[in-house]
């Protein structure tokens, strides 16, 4: 990280894998908390007051201040992958306390809402391959997210995310920095994805980002304004993007994007819309430095909170619950009998194969029977708070596919597909990318470990086949060669609830509907299944942008 812009303290020295770098850092930043911290007890200065509960995003000029310092010690003191990091913040923290300086707790229990934090970090000591994955996301990001603290349960996955992310906010490309940021934000905004937005937010600051674009969309300069429509649709209805919609943004004259711009975006969006569902999916919690994820309150004696992820503090497993879910129904007969139907499916596979207008009339009746699962309203949604300004028409929603008569003709994976044409025109572009987000695509969808629940050696591809399909299915896109038959064998409503909330209204996903589905699967197979599901929307999203691009080029 850059020095903040008062130029009092510099919190990039942190990230450097050189221990001296970071221990010179951390004594620029002690010698800056502690002035600051006995500025205030002498009455010399005073923290801005805290707000209920916590503290609002950062701004320019503001980064220096005491409360935010505070917020990001404890941060480090959690969650930073360098134990000298992590021992040094809690010891600077506990000096500021014993100054008479009230310092700030966490709130919450760990990285998810959904699974318990012991089980996360269970994983996290135990494999030695995540210390090199969090210490490579910390020195590039400068933290270590509750995402990335939910997706250890599948390193190869994280590390292919990791990577792609990196390349596409980092690395040389079309758009500048900030403008990477910004449209983060734009498209975690649809969704009222407070978390990724808060996260943007500070980073689009951090990389000289104007504050005034944060105040709303109409602030920004015109031509991220005309990405706003191009956005709206492809998060909620992305079968009516169209070659006009690409035109009117690469023929704007001065406003105009260009193709490789537009290609960057395009992937920027996508990536976004598929993370604030992963976001909800998984129930990710605040981080501990931002809104929503600390308080200055004084505990309750009831408050404990186990969020040392990276340190191995096991020390009060007993005060938690139990790590995996707890079925509410009868034994594992749920596990069993999806067992078996994908037996008999397999079997009558064999047998005979349905013909090509059987296949053709499953798929309109399971695109036509998506339309009927429907999300429902819950009080346990997350809190968010709004981030309205950040998009325009914010009635603009989910639709299902073919409502109330109205024909789009399905997209036909055979005549536009990401292996045969998205690909090549992202990665000639956009060069790399293309290579990046297919690998990010085969990892998730060929991910297995041969389980399912506590059975081992178990084929799962006809199941990842599935939910993959449905997805695609709710988006309108046909592979003539699947039997969507299937998909009702193996995917019972809870599971369809869940798969339609998390694609198409995230924002909606509840605890209940999580706990709901798959009541026997391990949480790690949970997570599995949201990556199924982000990629194969992200998938599904650029198959329609990228097939208007070609269609404008063509």
């Amino acid at each position: 990280m850059a020095a903040d812009r008062e130029g009092e303290v510099r919190w990039d020295g942190l990230c450097s894998r050189d221990g001296g770098a970071r221990d010179s850092a951390l004594e620029n930043i002690r010698q800056a908390v502690l002035r600051k911290s006995e500025a205030v007890v002498l009455g010399r200065g005073k923290p801005s007051p805290p707000a209920a509960g916590g503290l609002p995003p950062s701004l320019p000029g503001s980064s220096g201040g005491l409360n935010e310092m505070l917020a990001r010690l404890l941060m480090l003191s959690k969650r930073c992958p360098f134990r000298d990091v992590r021992e040094k913040s809690e010891a600077l923290l506990r000096s500021v306390q014993e100054l008479g300086v009230r310092i700030p707790r966490p709130l919450g229990q760990g990285p998810s809402r959904f699974i318990p934090e012991l089980e996360i970090l269970q994983v996290c000591t135990e494999d030695t391959q995540m210390h090199t994955l969090f210490a490579e996301s910390f020195t590039t990001l400068g933290r270590l997210d509750n995402i990335t603290l939910v997706m250890v349960f599948h390193p190869q996955y994280l590390g292919s995310f990791l990577k792609t992310q990196h390349y596409l906010l980092q690395m040389d490309g079309p758009l500048p920095l900030h403008y990477r940021h910004y449209i983060g934000i734009m498209a975690a905004a649809r969704h009222q994805c407070s978390y990724l937005v808060n996260l943007h937010v500070s980073d689009f600051l951090h990389v000289g980002g104007d504050p005034k674009w944060l105040n709303g969309l109409e602030n920004a300069p015109q031509k991220l304004q005309n990405l706003g429509e191009l956005n709206k649709i492809l998060a909620h209805r992305p079968w009516l993007i169209t070659k006009e919609h690409i035109e009117q943004l690469l023929k704007t004259e001065e406003h105009s994007w260009s193709l490789a711009e537009l290609i960057h975006a395009v992937v920027l969006l996508t990536h976004y819309h598929s993370l604030a569902s992963f976001t909800f999916g998984c129930g990710i919690n605040p981080e501990i430095h931002c809104d929503g994820g600390h308080t200055f309150r004084p505990p309750s004696v009831s408050d404990y909170c186990i969020c040392d992820i990276t340190n191995g503090n096991h020390s009060v497993c007993e005060t938690q619950g139990p790590v995996r879910n707890i079925p509410t129904t009868e034994p594992s007969s749920e596990v069993e009998a999806l067992m078996e139907k994908m037996k008999q499916l397999q079997e009558c596979r064999d047998e005979a194969k349905a013909s090509k207008e059987e296949k053709a009339t499953r798929f309109e009746q399971e695109k036509r029977e998506s339309m009927l699962v429907c999300c429902s309203e819950d009080e346990e949604m997350a809190p968010t708070r709004d981030v309205s300004r950040h998009f325009e028409d914010t009635s603009y929603g989910y639709k299902d596919f073919s409502r109330h008569g109205m024909h789009v003709p399905t997209l036909h994976a055979q005549d536009y597909s990401w292996e045969d044409h998205g690909y090549s025109l992202v990665n000639r572009l956009y060069p790399d990318v293309g290579q990046l987000i297919d690998e990010k695509f085969h990892i998730a969808y060929d991910l297995t470990y041969n389980t399912m629940a506590m059975h081992k050696d178990v084929d799962t591809s006809m199941l990842r086949r599935a939910i993959w399909n449905y997805i695609h299915c709710m988006f309108g896109i046909r592979y003539d060669d699947y039997d969507y038959g299937e998909i009702n064998q193996l995917l019972d409503r809870s599971f369809k609830v869940y798969i339609k909330t998390v694609v198409c209204m995230p924002e909606k996903t509840t605890k209940r509907m999580y706990d709901s589905f798959w009541r026997q699967f391990k949480h790690s197979e949970k997570v599995h299944v949201n990556l199924l599901l982000i990629e194969a929307r992200m998938q599904a999203e650029l198959l329609y942008a990228l097939r208007a691009i070609t269609r404008y080029m063509t």
